[in-house]
């Protein structure tokens, strides 16, 4: 299965979800990338603050900070194909992109109601 690599803007910490002010955002990427990983793939995300060696090494990361700067990321690889810049990637998302089944989350399935329409 392809690594997905994640090249964060600059933040404070390493999943940008500290501080007294935290990005929705960047909270609910942090699950996805848990959901992943439960799922057997490989997450590597980088901080332009903390890792900006990785941004340099990595031809497609250097390459689209030369052109759309800092403000363009986050940069989203499958390996060293992008797949997304700008935002992070949804469940919807990554799910289609490893081909995983897409889990409800808190929604019982569905059971039959022998005719009862109320119930379904």
């Amino acid at each position: 299965m392809k690594t997905l690599l994640v090249f964060d803007p600059a933040m404070c910490c390493s999943s940008g979800v500290c501080g007294t002010e935290v990005d929705q955002n960047l909270v609910s990427f942090s699950a996805e990338v848990e959901w992943l990983k439960r799922h057997g793939v490989a997450v590597q995300r980088y901080n332009l603050a903390q890792q900006p060696m990785a941004f340099v090494e990595n031809i497609q990361a250097k390459s689209f900070l030369e052109h759309a700067g800092e403000e363009g990321l986050p940069l989203i690889l499958l390996e060293e194909d992008v797949v997304m810049t700008g935002r992070y990637p949804t469940r919807q998302d990554l799910a289609r992109w490893y081909r995983l089944p897409l889990e409800k989350v808190g929604v019982a399935p569905k059971r039959g109601c022998g005719g009862n329409t109320s119930c379904c």
